[in-house]
């Protein structure tokens, strides 16, 4: 039986699309010449057929729609709006030329003789007439293209907008006119450029090469606009999508659906019209999403976890390529433009530092400070760092950094009512371990950097961390793995935010800080566009990490404590920060350096002396608070990263030098005010005081205003002393007109002239290349023209390695390329060894024995007295005798680098160097790059090598760049770069160090103490008057018991303190008088310290406060017979501020007894 099936197939959907045959090529492209394609749709040799040709819809320059008049500002004149619009102005046109850069004034300094200043200033009316049936665009605009720097105003002088001229990255030309000028036809502006562009005016184009001194710029644009809309957002898809392609990495589905859609734009845009730009916008949305534009501001409302935070960011140097008054015009340019995107786009958020510009805004550009006013308390514009300006952290004081901290700080409440939560501080060179506790006691925890991404040796471990100070205390600190401030919102900044975090186990979180910056300017429109459509793309593909943005810094840091249970997920860094680049900066201008420590020492003295006569002579005398306050923003403003570091063009340092000089001027009358109402009727004794005869031993005393007893040889003029007064001098002058004698804290020691003791000092010769310092401590020898022994006495000990000598040293210095920043490690392979010459003995002793040497290298002279004087380093009764080197130098090198050595019988694996607050411990090996690293370092007022048993410091007065390699112990002295000052450190120093030598380890030493003296100058005082010697006497108001490690730093009045002299008595009996005191441990130890208080001082409550002089604690007060004290105690390193809340004080109490006002373990502070 046989069956028939008939089976009938039948066609389906998939056999009818897929053709049987195929005699087509095949769709396979070549991807990298597809890509390359890319970069023919914009710009280029094809600008006038491709998407360049229709970005503008009309472009017109007549005089009948544009009419532009001129001022120029004469010379150095830098006027306001008010001043510019009283005069008169001419006509000007598109194409003119305007200039010079800088103003040529004669004088015989640096550059040829000339004194320069950068960016004179013009003042442009622009008039504009609308063409009517422009109405219909969307948008119309002005395009000023000066090629340099200029900023928009309205013809009330309110700024608008910053512009920025030529066609680097930070190009912004254009200005929108109002949609109510488009209304009436005619619009008004006035502009002011400013000769310079964003990063200066290099003469040969290389950013840090000194200035061009003769630059013009051209008016290239002064164009009215309509721009194609369409065609822009256009543009800005396009840029997204070849970033994508360009950043994404690997073969991903994204980075090819990014390169097919950009290649089908470029096959679309044909004519270019309208219709085709329709066109390839929509294809775009097959990477961004649907309507993703109509979404506006709300494209980042879905609310992910997103792994990236975009802060706009705007990074001003106080000064750099450009002086102070070209930075407040950056401020104002850059803060307006901030403004104006904030109103365009509502989730731009903007962060931004440095009181010291807040400040500047607020007294030049009062109306845009209110606009900025407005912003940050809408919560848009963000005030960060809390700092006074964004400092070096190597070089200042700790107390300056405190500083830095309470001026910042309380200019922003004052003005916001807020303080900042985040330290800020990204572009210093290398942070101090000091930094997380001051950091901490200005009521902040979080901080951001991002420099040592610049380190050229080793890549630093960590992105997200906490690190942990010197003293235990941690802040919470990001490094953005972006590795930069100035980030430009690309898609290649946003995926490395996340493949570059070192912490991504941690934390998979980072900061992305954008805009145009280091010279100003900020984000741009093109960046917060391009965000927008990254953050688009990430709402529909997941290979871009998401991002958002509307949020503040201190919530990125908020969600960084959350997630990571408070740090505890978090690994620690401990101690500082340490930049493995630019280490040239501890030593470049030198006196800037210079003048830099001895304003601070100037500012602590004044601050102490005026603090203690406004409250034991409060009727006579009124704490000039305002005065002091002046002078620390002065100095403060110096230690900005790149003036203090010595890394600007020299017409900074003309600026930062008259400053110094006008804190000298002032703090030393301020001193001289506090001192003769202390000291009625005293002047300061000086080699031209004319003693009146008779003179008595008591009539000559001395305000130490350290925490430590001292003994210095000082020098009386001899006419007109009585013979008990001559009974003081040890040693006379070859003239016999000055003698020599010890004043022995306070009061000069009578029994020299029978005794000088046991430390007689000496010098004597062999008569040709032999000499010799010495005293019963120690003893200095220089042979053949270096220092071949080092002796000490008491031990017979040498401390210069067998068969090696010390003394001055000249090294080549020729960086890679950062010349004013950096030296590099292989300039140690250069050292030639100097010898002096000319050696004689200047001084034979026997309190102060000196020899004088001189050294002629090249086109330079150095002659140094080195000299010994017959006290030690302190009171401490083993304390040896310092060699103390006073150098006159005629600088005139290039590329060399001068050093002092001492190759020392010393052997240990760590020198200590002083930091702020403490020390750090650094290695004198090269086990590790890490180590070898550090062949350059900073400190402040010594270095140490010491072993068990033994040691010697160098110390310094002025310089910060030392280094110990093995055991050669040196301090840098001069450099000479030429860029981006062609004339650095060229011509006279003066400066000073000296080498101690000290029994005992460091620990065990007194080299802080003796550091500290040798950098603060004892006020020898003349008083005319007998009667005023006898009635300067007082009582010890404070005395710091039980804790030798502990240092009393500064004596100030409060900050919250009337000082108002035109209160009535009714007015002045309500205010608070306090008094804070600033202390430390300084040599890494527990303490507990006793603050006695005197009798003199009326104590209502005392209180340990923060750093911006917040009260935290309440102390228990004890009363004794000799007065009230407070106890403390003291972890290593920490600081403790003290408020002391006075009730009255009687003028004039306990003047029975001759003692002092301060004193640590009993050594008296002042004594009169």
């Amino acid at each position: 039986m046989s069956c028939n099936h008939h089976h009938h197939h039948q066609p389906n959907a998939s056999d009818q699309s897929y053709p049987e045959l195929n005699y087509g090529p095949g769709a396979k492209w070549i991807k990298s010449l597809t890509q390359g394609r890319l970069g023919t749709f914009h710009g280029g040799h094809f600008s006038d057929v491709n998407l360049s040709s229709v970005l503008f819809t009309h472009r017109v320059d007549n005089a009948k729609n544009v009419q532009l008049q001129v001022w120029s500002a004469p010379g150095l004149t830098k006027p306001t709006f008010e001043e510019a619009m009283k005069q008169k102005f001419k006509p000007a046109k598109k194409g003119d030329s305007f200039g010079p850069s800088c103003e040529l004034i004669c004088r015989s300094a640096r550059y040829c003789g000339l004194l320069l200043v950068t960016g004179t200033n013009h003042w442009w009316k622009v008039s504009l007439t609308i063409p009517g049936y422009w109405q219909q665009y969307e948008r119309v605009q002005f395009e000023f293209d000066p090629g340099c720097e200029a900023m928009v105003y309205t013809t009330d002088g309110v700024p608008l907008q910053g512009i920025t001229g030529g066609f680097g990255v930070d190009r912004r030309v254009e200005y929108i006119i109002p949609k109510e000028a488009l209304e009436q036809g005619t619009h008004e502006i006035v502009i002011e450029s400013t000769c310079n562009g964003m990063f200066g005016v290099p003469w040969n184009g290389d950013t840090i090469a000194p200035p061009d001194m003769n630059r013009y710029f051209s008016l290239a644009s002064a164009d009215l606009v309509v721009p194609n809309q369409e065609a822009w957002h256009l543009l800005w898809d396009f840029q997204t999508l070849r970033e994508i392609v360009d950043s994404v990495p690997g073969n991903t589905s994204l980075q090819n659906k990014a390169l097919v859609v950009a290649n089908e734009i470029i096959n679309t845009f044909e004519r270019g019209d309208a219709s085709d730009i329709r066109r390839c916008r929509k294809l775009a949305e097959q990477v961004f999403g649907e309507g993703w534009q109509e979404m506006g501001e709300d494209v980042y409302k879905d609310d992910k976890k997103a792994q990236i935070w975009g802060i706009g960011h705007c990074h001003i140097d106080t000064a750099w390529l450009w002086p102070y008054r070209v930075t407040q015009q950056k401020v104002a340019r850059s803060w307006s433009t901030q403004v104006d995107l904030m109103d365009r786009y509502p989730e731009h958020r903007f962060a931004c530092s440095q009181a010291q510009q807040y400040k500047w805004l607020e007294q030049l550009y009062p109306p845009l400070f209110d606009r900025v006013k407005e912003k940050v308390l809408e919560g848009k514009f963000h005030i960060v760092g809390g700092s006074w300006v964004e400092n070096d952290s190597n070089m200042p004081s700790g107390e300056a950094l405190v500083r830095q901290f309470l001026f910042g700080q309380r200019f922003f409440e004052s003005r916001f009512g807020k303080r900042c939560e985040t330290a800020w501080l990204p572009d210093s060179f290398g942070l101090t371990g000091a930094y997380p506790q001051l950091i901490r006691g200005a009521g902040m925890k979080y901080f951001f950097t991002q420099k040592l991404s610049w380190n050229n040796i080793n890549v630093f471990p960590h992105s997200t961390f906490n690190w942990v100070g010197i003293d235990g205390s941690q802040v919470l600190c990001h490094m953005t793995p972006v590795d930069t401030y100035t980030a430009q919102a690309t898609v290649g900044d946003v995926v490395k935010g996340l493949n570059n975090h070192k912490n991504i186990e941690s934390s998979d979180t980072s900061l992305l800080v954008f805009g145009n910056g280091d010279g100003g300017g900020g984000p741009l429109a093109k960046m917060l566009e391009n965000l927008r459509r990254i953050r688009a793309t990430n709402n529909n593909h997941r290979e871009l990490p998401p991002i958002n943005m509307g949020h503040s810094v201190d919530e990125f840091f908020d969600h960084l404590a959350e997630s990571t249970v408070s740090g505890k997920k978090l690994p620690n860094w401990h101690g500082e920060l340490y930049l493995e680049f630019h280490r040239g900066t501890y030593t470049s201008h030198g006196s800037i350096k210079k003048g830099n420590r001895h304003s601070e020492i100037l500012l602590r003295d004044v601050e102490y002396v005026a603090t203690m006569a406004s409250v034991l002579k409060p009727k006579e005398y009124s704490y000039p608070k305002k005065a002091i306050d002046d002078c620390w923003e002065k100095v403060l403003l110096n230690q900005f990263h790149d003036v203090l570091p010595g890394s600007a063009i020299g017409m900074v340092y003309e600026d930062a030098e008259k400053l110094y000089a006008e804190v000298a001027k002032d703090g030393k009358n301020l001193l001289e005010e506090a001192l003769k109402i202390l000291l009625p009727n005293s002047v300061p004794l000086t080699a031209d005081t004319k003693l009146k005869s008779g003179t008595s031993l008591s009539q000559i005393a001395s305000v130490n205003t350290t925490p430590f007893r001292r003994r210095d040889v000082v020098k009386v003029p001899l006419a007109g002393a009585s013979p008990s007064l001559k009974s003081a001098v040890g040693q006379v002058d070859a003239d016999g007109k000055m003698g020599y004698a010890i004043m022995d804290n306070g009061a000069l020691d009578a029994s020299v002239h029978h005794s000088v003791g046991s430390l007689h000092a000496s010098a004597y010769t062999n008569g040709s290349n032999h000499f010799v310092l010495r005293n019963s401590s120690v003893q200095l020898t220089i042979s053949d023209g270096r220092i071949s022994s080092l002796f000490d006495v008491q031990q017979g000990r040498e401390l210069i390695s067998e068969g090696a000598t010390g003394g001055l040293v000249i090294f080549q210095d020729r960086p890679n390329y950062w010349d004013a920043w950096d030296v590099e490690i292989h300039h140690l392979e250069t050292a030639k060894p100097l010898e002096f010459t000319n050696v004689s003995v200047v001084s034979h002793g026997p309190l102060r024995a000196a020899v004088k040497a001189e050294i002629k290298y090249g086109n330079s002279t150095i002659i140094v007295t080195i000299s010994l004087d017959a006290v030690g380093a302190t009171v401490k009764p083993s304390s040896r005798s310092l060699f103390v080197f006073d150098a006159e130098v005629d600088w005139h090198q290039r590329h060399e680098f001068l050093k002092f050595e001492l190759p020392l019988n010393i052997h240990n694996d760590n020198a200590i160097y002083e930091t702020q607050f403490g020390y750090v411990q650094r290695p004198t090996h090269k086990n590790t790059t890490w180590d070898m690293a550090k062949f350059e370092v900073c400190g402040h007022k010594y270095a140490d090598l010491s072993e068990y048993g033994y040691g010697v410091a160098i110390l310094s007065e002025s310089k910060y760049g030392f280094a110990c390699q093995g055991n050669v112990l040196r301090i840098s002295l001069l450099r000479a770069a030429t860029a981006p000052d062609a004339d650095q450190d060229q011509g006279k120093h003066t400066f000073s160090w000296a080498v101690m030598p000290h029994e005992g380890h460091f620990l065990q030493s007194d080299v802080p103490m003796a550091a500290y003296l040798f950098n603060s100058p004892v006020y020898v005082r003349y008083l005319p008057q007998e009667q005023d010697a006898l009635a300067a006497s007082t009582e010890a108001p404070l005395a710091v018991q039980g804790a030798p490690n502990v240092f009393l730093e500064t004596i100030k009045r409060g900050e919250s303190d009337s000082f108002d002299t035109e209160l009535s008595s009714e007015e002045s009996s309500k205010t608070t008088t306090t008094v804070v005191i600033r202390l430390y441990e300084a040599f890494g130890g527990h303490a507990k310290a006793t603050v006695n208080i005197g009798k003199q001082f009326s104590v209502k409550k005392a209180h340990v406060t923060n750093l911006l002089e917040d009260e935290e604690a309440e102390l228990n007060i004890t009363n004794t017979e000799s007065g009230p004290s407070v106890k403390l105690d003291f972890r290593g390193f920490e600081v403790k501020t003290l408020k002391l809340v006075l009730g009255t004080t009687k003028e004039g109490a306990g003047a029975r007894k001759r003692n002092s006002w301060v004193s640590i373990d009993g050594a008296r502070l002042v004594t009169i």
